[in-house]
This record gives structure tokens, C-alpha cells and sequence, in this order.
């Protein structure tokens, strides 16, 4: 037999009418057969929803969505950091074998200057494992047309 999915508003209508017939004096296991409907089934309904109205369920089962949601956007938020995480550390220990143990800096305009200057061939030069031995940003290069002069 096929299972029907049923909405909130129709679980609350169905626990109305149970509730309706437990008051003629039926009992619960007659009440679910006479709409279909296991005794196991009632009393899980009745755990989620009793006592709701339609439009708290609705807005029950919105915010259950909403929040579904918002940790599907936790969760890759924390893959991104991680991976930028390992990204700013490689960075840093790369920066630290390669210029900071190998040169002696006698002003801080001089620190300045070779850091940037390895920076930039770090970043727009130098090809990366992990980006398929590309640069990770690339310098962009103007070309102009030939036969147009500035």
C-alpha cells in the first residue's frame, strides 16, 4: 500500500477528528482505523502537533526549513574558513623558509620592500599545486591594438 505524506493542516484536521470521536467514546485504536491511520502514527502526530493551530503549524514548519537551511550555509562557511585556514598557514610558512630565515633586514623600509616584492611573485608568478600549477591570481596584461597610439 502506498504512503500518503500528509500536511500540517491536514495531521491537525486528522487530530481533530480523533479527538472528536474519543469524545463519542471511541477509543484511540478505532478512531485511527476509521481514518486510516496507525494508533503509532496518531501519537506522533499528536507529539509534533497537538495543540497547534493551522498557522502555527505553518510557521512551525517554515522555521524548521529555515533553520535546515541556515546550517546547510554553517557548515560550508566553516569548509571555506578551514580551507582558507590551510591556505593563510602554507602562506606564511612558505614566507618563513623562503625570505625570513634567508635575509637579514637592517631598516623596516627595506623589510617593506623585499616582503612585498616576494609577496607578489608568491601570488600573481609562482604556480600552485592545489590550483593545477597556477598562479592564484594571475597578473592581467593591456594589450593595445596595433595601429592605435596613446
Amino acid at each position: 500500500m502506498a504512503r500518503k505524506r500528509y500536511t500540517a493542516e491536514e495531521i491537525i484536521g486528522q487530530l481533530r477528528t480523533i479527538e472528536i470521536e474519543l469524545g463519542k467514546g471511541l477509543v484511540v485504536v478505532d478512531a485511527c482505523r476509521k481514518l486510516g491511520i496507525t494508533e503509532q502514527t496518531y501519537y506522533r502526530w499528536k507529539k509534533e502537533y497537538g495543540g497547534l493551530r493551522v498557522d502555527q503549524a505553518k510557521r512551525l514548519k517554515g522555521l524548521e526549513q529555515e533553520n535546515a537551511r541556515l546550517k546547510r550555509l554553517v557548515a560550508d562557511l566553516s569548509l571555506d574558513n578551514s580551507i582558507l585556514n590551510g591556505y593563510v598557514e602554507s602562506f606564511n610558512g612558505k614566507l618563513r623558509d623562503e625570505l625570513l630565515n634567508g635575509e637579514l633586514f637592517y631598516t623596516l623600509q627595506e623589510a617593506l620592500v623585499l616582503v612585498e616584492r616576494w609577496r607578489r611573485q608568491y601570488t600573481t608568478c609562482r604556480p600552485h599545486s592545489a590550483l593545477g600549477y597556477r598562479p592564484p591570481a594571475p597578473e592581467t596584461r593591456m594589450v593595445t591594438p596595433i595601429g592605435l597610439s596613446a
